[in-house]
């Protein structure tokens, strides 16, 4: 049989689905190829979010349909946000594609291979209001893994063109997620991550729980608190994680839950995107400054050791420079132990690719290179105070720049290096002394 390979661009949702599309061409009796250069079968799967993503991945696709005039037999497939936003263009800017699957149906892609096999091209593109397929199947290859729970949005922020090629927000049900949990965990997972574009909302609006399922024995009612606690009940898992958060969400119930609940991971991501009142108007992002320093406020006092992270937009149409320096503040309020920070760009639908694009690229990179400054000052502060400290560390394996030492995570999801102890494995668990310490990762020397 043919050997397969996936190139993956943009969130863990799309790593999520490329693994679900790689166990149900497994399961049709494909093998994984050692390396994409041997696959008979590449595939890309793509990201909307940025159009420096979608051009990577244009380009990208451009070799590999390329190298079809060396290798005739050779397969090249898209999926995800781009080929849900383009559609049958994509087969205009490139004739030797073979299919273009979009988001929501990465079930289709094993039928489109096998169409492809036998010279038949596929477009296949979920509509916006029918309820998706969500990723079931996994490749356990660790002790971690991804489990979607939630898929779409609702939320309609100005710059955001989730919403366009993800479709409408559904949550899956209680029973079918707790299920494929209990089904890592017997395949030796420790640790999950929960995926939503906005996971907060699970449950809110399509159902999760129903009346046959038995009530909450932490008195929990909120749905995406009561999933967690159910998660947390399961034999074998020791850690969960999730991602993206929402202030919106920051309620009683989940407050308590950091609180009480060991296994939920003390990290939270927090996406803020600006610290300007006039700027989150504009981006309809639901909150206030206020409103977003009140949640971080609660969540502290709460857990003082959680662990903050966010996202940031620079650049946004109309924002000043007082406006710039209202984010630069209140990411120092919030004292965020990490920050991804990104220029603005306009998106081809989305509301605000229609205003005027008035901040120039100079001062966006300005703009970025300041709060990228601010955070490194920021998080090697952070990361200083923890020197001298024990930290329970998940050995994950050898570290990408020293094979002969290896990285792991604590429960605030802080990168530790150290030296292996002897016999040690993925997975394992161990205390680890903090000796030195820099922006973004921790050391045990």
């Amino acid at each position: 049989m043919p050997t397969f390979a996936f190139h993956t661009y943009g969130c863990q949702m799309n790593v999520r689905e490329s693994e679900a599309a790689a166990r149900a061409l497994l399961d049709a009796g494909h093998t994984q190829a050692p390396s994409e250069e041997e696959a008979d079968i590449v595939i890309v799967n793509t990201c909307s979010v940025r159009g420096k993503a979608e051009d990577k991945a244009l380009g990208k696709l451009g070799l590999l349909c390329a190298s079809k005039r060396e290798r005739p037999g050779r397969v090249v497939g898209v999926m995800g946000c781009m080929a849900q936003r383009l559609g049958e263009e994509l087969f205009k800017r490139l004739p030797r594609l073979d299919f273009a699957i979009g988001t929501r149906c990465a079930e289709r892609v094993a039928p489109a291979v096998e169409a492809a096999l036998q010279g038949r091209s596929t477009l296949a593109l979920r509509g916006p209001h029918e309820q998706p397929d969500a990723p079931s199947g996994h490749v356990v290859e660790g002790f971690s893994a991804f489990v979607t729970i939630l898929l779409g949005c609702n939320r309609r922020c100005t710059y955001c063109i989730v919403p366009d090629v993800r479709g409408d927000e559904w949550s899956r049900p209680a029973r079918e997620v707790l299920a494929e949990v209990r089904a890592l965990a017997e395949q030796g997972v420790r640790e999950v991550t929960l995926l939503g574009q906005s996971i907060m909302n699970y449950g809110l609006r399509t159902p999760a729980f129903d009346e046959s399922d038995p009530p909450s024995p932490g008195g929990y009612t909120i749905p995406f608190p009561r999933l967690l606690e159910a998660v947390a009940a399961i034999p074998g898992i020791e850690r969960i994680r999730f991602t993206s958060g929402h202030p919106a969400g920051v309620n009683d119930e989940l407050i308590r839950l950091f609180r009480e609940e060991p296994k939920l991971c003390r990290h939270l991501h927090l996406p803020v995107q600006s610290g300007s009142d006039a700027v989150l108007s504009r981006m309809r992002r639901g909150y206030t400054r206020e409103g977003y320093l009140s949640a971080v406020a609660r969540l502290r006092e709460a857990v003082p050791d959680l662990a903050l992270t966010t996202d940031v937009i620079v650049g946004f149409p109309g924002e000043t420079e007082e406006d710039f320096q209202a984010t630069r503040t209140l990411m120092e309020e919030a004292h965020f132990d990490n920050a991804f920070i990104f220029k603005y760009s306009p998106r081809p639908g989305t509301v605000s690719a229609t205003w005027e694009d008035d901040v120039s690229d100079e001062e966006k990179a300005r703009r970025n290179q300041i709060l990228l400054e601010d955070q490194d000052a920021r998080g090697t502060q952070i990361n200083e105070a923890l020197v001298g400290t024990v930290q329970t560390v998940l050995a994950e394996g050898p570290s990408l720049r020293n094979k002969t030492r290896w990285s792991g995570r604590t429960s605030g999801n802080k990168i530790v290096v150290f030296t292996p102890p002897e016999g040690l494995r993925p997975g394992d668990t161990l205390s680890l002394t903090i000796t030195r310490a820099a922006p973004q990762t921790l050391y045990a020397d």
